[in-house]
């Protein structure tokens, strides 16, 4: 899919967020609507473990703001967002770049505000598979994420 020059903007500019630089994952894709982010974490010096692999907290620091940043893009400035918990399982060891990406459809958000239309807050549940060039998942990571609407003061 083309990514527009805009959206490549945006996405340089995360990249280069010194937070987000130093877990070594860096954007591939950023879609012009915040639907979908597209990912990858190469093993480098940088990422590397003492046994050759990646480290679990570049896995980790790769993933772990974009459901929150896709949600507060999507969502508007009428919603708080918050991440509220993580988890991740390691399922095989990171030997070469892993990808992921990460998607909020129109359902989920529609489902969403339907809930915020009763409830006061909402948590949503997200998973995040960190895959090797085969495919092969090597990570799962679990976001909870906090939403609430903002309350006019």
């Amino acid at each position: 899919m083309q990514e527009p020059f805009s959206t490549k903007i945006k996405r340089w500019g995360f990249n280069l967020f010194p937070a987000y630089r130093r877990t070594g994952g860096r954007l591939t894709y950023l879609d012009p609507d915040w639907r979908r982010v597209d990912l990858k974490l190469p093993l480098n010096w940088k990422t590397k473990n003492y046994v050759g692999t990646i480290f679990g907290g570049s896995m980790f620091g790769a993933v772990d703001p974009i459901y929150m940043i896709l949600l507060i893009k999507r969502l508007g400035p009428e919603y708080r967002v918050w991440d509220k918990s993580a988890a991740i399982r390691f399922q095989k060891p990171g030997t070469g770049t892993m990808y992921a990406s990460c998607r909020i459809s129109d359902e989920e958000l529609d489902t969403i505000r339907q809930i915020l239309e009763t409830e006061p807050a909402t948590k949503r549940t997200y998973q995040i598979e960190l895959k090797n060039s085969d495919g092969e998942i090597c990570a799962i990571v679990t976001k909870t994420i906090h939403i609430r609407r903002k309350i006019n003061r």
